[in-house]
């Protein structure tokens, strides 16, 4: 294909930084309890399954409001979208926060943050799409994952820290005004479009909602992809969310879960970057996908039988580092394999499906030994990883296109 010519402004970088930060306050909005399920049940006199509640209900929530919320963003654009998501976010992280040990209260404020989500993870590729050139647009969404992994890493280091000298609703309160510091920043930065598309004329329009629906289901690799995204996104998930469980029967504190978990996202952040970045150079999916989810797997084999601090930690970066690497990998390769199904659209089915593997969260108690080991169920998630595997040989690479860009403007 011949070069063609278009702009991409640096104004981009400031409309991302700004997605990223509110993404960030988002996920250390779910994960706060996690790396303290003990001292929190026995603050608000639960059980750790209700606790573990407060994480799953951002999942459950995700399900029926996907799609709605992807009509929206297509619809309306994602400042609109993003926007709405942001105040509830901030109302209600507020709210958690003023509600003391009052659990039930607790549960409704995450059930309003956990709404808010969807109108945040559905706009990852539609902010890329919008601003980037087609070449940047993988390293724009594993910047947006990083931004996820750093605010999941902050809240699974910060809780077990904060506890220490502040209540738990003081923490909350705590973590609900900086996500309103950063909704105040979205709300004044972002802009939906930049003065000219930042691809070729024509390349920009995408298909109506269900046209675009019709034709990304018509595509096999697109369905290989959704599974991949349940599987990896549930085992993901599952972790994050049981991790204190997960070490505390091989004598492990609530600080070495949250260390871990800080590992496993650190991992995460460092292959975001990385790995995109390098499918980009190259514009090879399949390949990067491939290391991404093999790689992964000797990670979580350490994460299930490590005796030792260290190797636990290791493990944890590891299995970071290649496993969520490969979802920007993936979710752009789904946007090039789907071509013209509009990017809300196609965010949200992908998304849809992640959040639909809360099912892993429950699997993996269910597979719960009776001394606490989650062992086995770590196994089972080995073995799907297997599956993933099967499944990426059959994502072969788009044909490559040659664009050309031109210099950046002010």
């Amino acid at each position: 294909m011949a070069e063609l010519d278009f702009k991409v402004y640096r104004y981009r970088w400031v409309v991302l930084a700004v997605f990223m930060f509110v993404n960030l306050t988002i996920q250390g909005l779910w994960i706060a309890y996690a790396p303290i399920m003990e001292p929190a049940a026995n603050f608000y006199g639960v059980s750790d399954l209700q606790i573990g509640l407060l994480s799953m209900v951002f999942m459950i929530a995700f399900l029926p409001l996907s799609i709605p919320v992807s009509w929206l963003i297509d619809t309306y654009g994602f400042k609109l979208a993003v926007g709405i998501g942001v105040v509830l976010m901030s109302i209600f992280g507020i709210l958690r926060g003023l509600a003391g040990a009052n659990y039930t209260l607790v549960l409704i404020s995450t059930i309003g943050i956990a709404v808010a989500q969807p109108f945040l993870l559905n706009t990852w590729m539609k902010v890329p799409a919008n601003w980037f050139a087609i070449k940047e647009r993988a390293t724009a969404v594993g910047l947006v994952t990083l931004a996820n992994l750093v605010g999941m890493g902050l809240g699974m280091v910060l809780s077990p820290i904060l506890i220490e000298t502040m209540s738990i609703p003081h923490i909350q309160l705590l973590y609900g005004v900086v996500a309103a510091f950063s909704a105040s920043l979205f709300l004044l930065f972002a802009r939906e479009n930049p003065p000219t598309p930042p691809c070729p004329a024509g390349m920009e329009a995408r298909a109506l909602m269900l046209d675009g629906l019709k034709q990304a289901l018509k595509v096999k690799e697109f369905w290989y992809w959704l599974l991949i995204t349940f599987i990896g996104l549930g085992l993901f998930n599952g972790i994050t969310t049981w991790i204190e469980g997960i070490v505390r029967p091989r004598g492990f504190t609530p600080t070495d879960a949250g260390t871990l978990g800080a590992a496993l996202l650190g991992g995460g952040i460092l292959g975001a970057v990385i790995l995109p970045a390098l499918s980009d150079k190259y514009q090879k999916r399949q390949l990067f996908l491939y290391v991404g989810v093999s790689l992964a797997i000797p990670g979580l084999i350490g994460i299930a039988y490590a005796q030792s601090l260290w190797l636990l930690l290791l493990s944890g970066f590891w299995m970071g580092f290649f496993l969520v690497s490969a979802n920007p990998i993936g979710m752009q390769y789904s946007a090039e394999k789907t071509y013209p199904t509009p990017e809300g659209t196609l965010n949200g089915l992908i998304q849809l499906f992640g959040q639909a593997s809360v099912v892993f969260v429950y699997i993996m108690e269910a597979f719960r030994a009776p001394d606490g080991s989650y062992t086995n169920a770590l196994l089972f998630g080995a073995a799907m990883l297997l599956v993933c595997l099967m499944l990426v040989i059959g994502m072969k690479d788009v044909p490559e296109v040659e664009l050309k860009s031109e210099p950046e403007s002010a």
